[in-house]
C-alpha cells in the first residue's frame, strides 16, 4: 500500500480554519471592517490612489487604538509606581 505523498516543503498555504496573525492582530484593534474596505477597494481599482478615503479611515482606527494603548499603559505605570 503506498503512503500519501507528503507535503511539497515550498507550500506555505495554511488550511482554510487557521487565521492569518495579522488578520487576528487588527481584528483585536476593532479597525477590522475598516481594513476590509481597504482591502475590497484595492482589489476593485488595483490603485491605491483611488483608495485613500479607505486608507485614512483605517488609519485613524488604528491611531486611535495605539494612543488608548498607550495611555493604558502610563495609568498602569503610574499606579505601580505610586506603591513603591
Amino acid at each position: 500500500m503506498a503512503s500519501p505523498p507528503s507535503p511539497s516543503p515550498h507550500d506555505r498555504s495554511r488550511p482554510e480554519d487557521e487565521n492569518d496573525p495579522v488578520d487576528q492582530m487588527i481584528s483585536r484593534t476593532g479597525c477590522a471592517p475598516l481594513h476590509y474596505a481597504v482591502q475590497e477597494c484595492m482589489a476593485e481599482h488595483q490603485d491605491w490612489r483611488q483608495c485613500q478615503p479607505q486608507v485614512k479611515d483605517f488609519k485613524e482606527c488604528m491611531m486611535s487604538f495605539q494612543n488608548a494603548q498607550r495611555e493604558q499603559l502610563l495609568k498602569q505605570r503610574a499606579t505601580g509606581t505610586e506603591s513603591v
